[in-house]
């Protein structure tokens, strides 16, 4: 039996992205995203924490900051740890594979970068 998983994301940057190396050298990029739902006095925002690894996580790095309005696609994952006092912790994350970086035609920041992808995660 076949399954998807697959999340799809357009929000905000809530900080500046955690940008870390690991020990053999890949960069991994870490961060907030905002998404809205409803309207009005229903309006929500909901935060997903969203990662990214390689060079979709170098593109992070140069691209994103605070505010950043992003197209993210990815996966939903499930880890846990054990925290500094001995407690089990259970964390939901979006493991990014695209992003595109969203900017606004009437703004003067430079032009927008491309989309990239992590040719990497693509199972064919």
């Amino acid at each position: 039996m076949a399954s998807v998983n697959k999340a799809i994301l357009l929000g905000h940057v809530g900080k500046e992205p955690d940008i870390r190396t690991t020990s053999s050298g890949d960069t991994v990029a870490s961060f907030s995203l905002a998404t809205n739902s409803g309207y009005g006095d229903n309006k929500t925002t909901d935060w997903h924490n969203v990662i990214f690894f390689g060079k979709t996580a170098d593109f992070i790095k140069d691209y994103v900051n605070k505010g950043s309005q992003l197209y993210v696609e990815g996966r939903i994952a499930n880890r846990n740890y054990v925290d500094k006092n001995g407690i089990k912790k259970y964390v939901t994350e979006i493991k990014g594979y695209s992003v595109q970086s969203l900017q606004r035609a009437d703004t003067n920041e430079r032009d927008s970068p491309p989309a990239i992808e992590d040719d990497d995660s693509i199972p064919f």
